[in-house]
């Protein structure tokens, strides 16, 4: 007996779908079954009648789990996407098994956000959200991270709704994924983020690379959003800015993620400011021994820096902080290829194979490529190192003339007081107050 067809697929057909007729043409598998748990229609451009067309069908599709609507209005005008989404949209609130989107590679501007917004408040069953390269920018990223703020309280709100009811077979899950990248969420939208993440507190994949973040919004998206998601499994914020302030904000947040399995921050500055020293120490507290694969690539991170991470990662007395690492990825950084310690972490890495639970392949296991190392300049260091004294010599100087003028100041208030009060017609009663004024003045010239 051969196994029911669980899939309906147009995908990456090309197709070019603007009026109903064109969509009939091509889907009378939907027409005829309903019993669907996975519908693609990505890599095809589809039109608002095309978009009404298939609303009712996809409706009806009461058993669907998961839908792709990556890359469907690639030629459109911003004009025809609000309806064409709208139509789309709406006709998946009913159904109760969707846990799995992805809206991927579409214009999700501030001018067609709206239509998304809308579903992401209401639809309760969400698990599973991918929003990559949608061209948000930090207003429109604002907005859906607001609707999932709404979405949490919908989700506790449907648990009391079923619990009250005693409804059998009712489970709201929760937010589990959120794929946000190349968005241009940047730092203006960071706080938005960080209180829908409190929201949702068991999320266990966050992706959200290549957004523009800076520091402050990377210190603000970790302390204030994922510091609370503790079930955290896989963190990629890879293309976004850290420095020492967003290495610090991490260092603070990687204990409290005891299930984290893979985190990827190439590509971010790390390596700057004690950084990477910053990293390794918090990971150093063994507190995420089930990490496995690491992402550095591209970080400023020299020969040090991998001395400090072979450190946590090599056994000692019969222990590692890391016993499951088995992949760093350091292409792209601040050393010498034949480095030693880079060797050692090869080896040590590679040496895990044996201990491999099935999950994955060999390739995995090891170093990644170094394709493009940059020389790791001691020089270059010690300058850094010097005109960073420098600024802190300078900035304890200015501080101290500032101090300086401050009591001058002072002096020359005193100085000023006194002589308004030799102008005036002072009574002998005011005699001690005169003095004590004399005595401050004694004082300040022998400061």
């Amino acid at each position: 007996m051969s196994t029911p067809t669980t899939t309906f697929s147009l995908e990456g057909r090309g197709l070019k779908l603007d009026t109903e007729d064109d969509a009939r043409s091509h889907t009378q598998g939907l027409s005829s079954t309903k019993t669907y748990t996975h519908i693609s229609l990505s890599g095809n451009t589809l039109g608002a009648p095309a978009c009404t067309y298939l609303a009712p069908l996809l409706s009806a599709q009461t058993s669907l789990t998961s839908i792709n609507l990556a890359d469907i209005f690639t030629s459109r005008l911003l004009s025809e996407i609000p309806p064409a989404l709208t139509s789309l949209l709406t006709s998946l609130l009913p159904l109760q098994n969707l846990t799995t989107i992805d809206l991927s590679d579409n214009a999700f501007g501030l001018k067609t956000q709206a239509p998304l917004v809308d579903f992401l408040r209401q639809h309760v069953p969400l698990q599973h959200l991918i929003l990559n390269n949608n061209g948000l920018g930090p207003e429109a990223g604002t907005h859906i991270a607001t609707a999932l703020f709404t979405l949490a309280d919908r989700k506790a709100e449907a648990r009391i709704h079923a619990a009250n009811n005693a409804t059998k077979g009712t489970h709201i899950p929760p937010l589990e994924t959120l794929i946000c990248g190349r968005n241009r969420l940047e730092t203006g939208s960071m706080a938005a983020w960080a209180q829908a993440f409190q929201k949702h507190p068991h999320l266990k994949t966050v992706k959200m690379v290549q957004n523009g973040i800076r520091q402050p919004g990377i210190r603000t998206l970790l302390l204030d959003g994922l510091n609370y998601c503790r079930e955290l499994e896989v963190l990629d914020l890879q293309d976004n800015t850290f420095t020492h302030v967003g290495a610090e904000a991490l260092s603070s947040s990687l204990p409290l993620w005891p299930h984290l399995r893979e985190l990827g921050v190439g590509d971010s500055l790390l390596g700057r400011k004690g950084g990477m020293g910053m990293l390794c120490a918090a990971l150093s507290q063994g507190r995420n021994k089930e990490l496995r694969v690491l992402r550095l690539q591209y970080n400023e991170i020299d020969s040090r820096g991998v001395a400090r991470l072979l450190r946590v990662v090599e056994e000692k007395e019969g222990e590692s902080k890391l016993p499951c690492l088995r992949r760093v990825e350091l292409n792209g950084n601040k050393f010498a290829e034949e480095d030693e310690g880079v060797a050692r972490l090869r080896r040590v890495l590679e040496g895990r194979r044996g201990d491999d639970d099935g999950e994955g392949d060999g390739e995995e296991f090891g170093l990644d490529q170094f394709s493009d190392l940059e020389e790791d300049s001691d020089v270059e260091d010690e300058e850094e190192e010097e005109e960073a004294d420098d600024i802190d010599s300078g900035a304890e100087e200015n501080e101290k003339k500032e101090d300086e003028k401050e009591k001058a100041k002072k002096a020359e208030a005193i100085v000023r007081d006194a002589e308004e009060e030799e102008g005036r017609n002072v009574s002998q009663k005011q005699d001690a107050e005169v003095d004590v004024l004399a005595e401050k003045m004694g004082r300040t010239e022998m400061i």
